[in-house]
């Protein structure tokens, strides 16, 4: 494959890359362990509204207007609204307010549902956000954690702070969609973005979150059909070295 293929659509893609698409599982729930590591798998099988969600993530982040719109349409009647919604919103921490903005607005235009008069899964006390934040991320990064603080401090101690107050406490630990689903749609957003030092990180995250080895691998497998040979090569090399292959 030469460019990115952004009119393939998701029945394509799977078929592409040979991922079945199983019935609806039930919805895993944020309930780290306390350590960043997720003793047993939460979330085993790649069911197909969640599929739908990942290639949605990517388009959102990286893909072409038309393609956005045409993935909107899709999950309109295919993946429930509170979890597209909370797609878009964290769509900006990766890839920017204008993303954001377009595709809430598409939204809004293809679904015909009217944005709530009231947030009410905003995390706005201070301290809530400050815990919250500092717990999701400890989930996200495991035995990484206190490292990460340090790395990022020396970067600038503001990223420091809005990493785990903005990022990771006020929209990342939002409740309606559990944390091992969001780190799916971060993984594709990083992905087509071609981030690859934050995908290393969120593929080690997703797995700390709750979401098996193998639903990882046909996270990738959704994404791959928008990339390019080499990303998909160089992105198959990084998930094969955080299983430690």
């Amino acid at each position: 494959m030469s460019g990115r293929s952004e009119d393939v659509t998701l029945d394509e893609t799977m078929r592409q890359s040979g991922v079945t698409m199983p019935t609806l599982s039930g919805v895993g729930e944020r309930d780290g362990d306390g350590d960043g590591a997720a003793a047993t798998a939460a979330l085993t099988v790649l069911d197909a509204e969640t599929a739908q969600l990942v290639h949605l993530a990517a388009l959102l982040a990286g893909g072409s207007e038309a393609a956005i719109r045409e993935a909107l349409a899709a999950a309109a009647s295919q993946v429930r609204a509170t979890w597209v919604e909370e797609v878009i919103l964290q769509t900006y921490l990766f890839a920017g307010f204008p993303r954001a903005l377009n595709a809430a607005r598409e939204w809004r235009r293809i679904s015909g549902r009217p944005a709530p008069t009231v947030d009410g899964d905003a995390i706005d006390d201070p301290a809530e956000r400050l815990a919250w934040g500092e717990a999701t991320c400890a989930t996200v990064y495991g035995r990484f954690y206190e490292r990460l603080r340090v790395n990022i401090a020396d970067l600038h101690p503001a990223l420091d702070q809005w990493m785990i107050e903005e990022g990771y406490g006020k929209v990342l630990s939002r409740a309606p969609l559990d944390l091992a689903r969001s780190e799916l749609c971060i993984v594709a957003a990083c992905a087509i973005a071609r981030q690859d030092r934050q995908l290393h990180s969120h593929l080690h995250g997703a797995l700390h979150a709750g979401a098996s080895a193998a639903v990882v691998s046909e996270t990738l497998a959704v994404v791959a059909a928008l990339l390019d040979e080499d990303d998909v090569r160089r992105y198959q090399g990084l998930w094969a070295r955080v299983q430690g292959k």
